[in-house]
């Protein structure tokens, strides 16, 4: 029977970008949640390696599943692996999917082999948002993604997270805001803010200016959902998925369904304590 495991969703509630350094890179300083919205993906031994995205072959060895896999097992033997990949988080949305995907790889390919390996080391090769992923809950992501700091898990409110019909790509709205010389974010402040978060506002991710100025049309999401909903509404990652503070699911559940037509993914969202783990119903 195949191990299975849960790669959760994250939003960044706020998100702070410092300028690029020598190397291209841009550190940063994130408050950063998981959510109750999961890819699952099993794994079993195989004589083969083979990996199945929502019942498709993925032919090569580009994805962040496979790259997980090769960097933590590089000049090793290894036993061949089945993997089966079951995608709920919407792709280059700026809900780390894929990051959680190659955390989640990480940990199943130990769980397999047995190796008592400590995955974080290798976390940061693969990608930002993979070594809070292998931790998850609430906590400080800084630098380039290397240093996680979990904190008191936040409660008492829930989200709901609306993709609009388009994509953004990463290294764009980096590049972007090099361009625009830098911008801050528009802050959301304390009394806009579920109590359990006050004491980290005035919230803002720095990437929507850029983000916006890459696709002005996320610019009329924004105000359409924060006139629908009458909150304030703020972008998670590079985007472009946008989200709100409710005070519990139903409210959430209310605003999932009064989103503009031709939204890519509309859903109520708990917050979650914990990373990847695996699924209770498999031990």
């Amino acid at each position: 029977m195949p191990d299975r495991w849960e790669a959760p969703a994250k939003v960044n509630l706020g998100l702070r970008v410092r300028p690029r350094d020598p190397a291209g890179y841009h550190p940063v300083v994130s408050l950063v949640q998981t959510i109750q919205l999961v890819d699952t993906l099993e794994v079993e031994t195989a004589e083969e390696d083979l990996l199945l995205v929502d019942g498709e072959i993925r032919e090569g060895r580009d994805d962040l599943v496979w790259r997980a896999v090769d960097e933590l097992t590089a000049g090793r033997e290894r036993p061949r692996l089945r993997w089966r990949l079951t995608k709920r988080i919407p792709v280059a949305a700026g809900l780390g999917g894929g990051s959680s995907d190659a955390a989640a790889a990480l940990r199943a390919t130990l769980a397999v082999t047995g190796w008592p390996d400590d995955p974080h080391p290798i976390a940061g090769r693969i990608g930002m948002d993979v070594a809070f992923f292998l931790v998850g809950g609430t906590a400080w992501m800084e630098g380039y993604g290397e240093r996680i700091t979990r904190i008191e898990p936040l409660r008492g409110f829930a989200l709901t997270v609306v993709v609009p019909p388009f994509e953004l790509r990463t290294e764009a709205v980096y590049r972007a805001w090099d361009e625009l010389d830098e911008p801050e974010g528009p802050p959301v402040g304390d009394r806009d803010l579920p109590p359990a978060l006050r004491a980290y506002g005035p919230l803002r991710n720095d990437l929507t200016p850029a983000a916006v100025a890459l696709r002005p049309e996320l610019g009329d999401w924004i105000d359409e959902l924060r006139h629908r909903w009458d909150r304030p509404v703020l972008l998670s990652g590079s985007g472009p998925a946008l989200f709100s503070f409710f005070a519990d699911l139903d409210e959430a559940a209310s605003a999932a369904e009064v989103v503009p037509a031709g939204t890519r993914f509309a859903e109520p969202a708990a917050l979650r304590s914990e990373g990847v783990t695996r699924r209770p119903d498999d031990r």
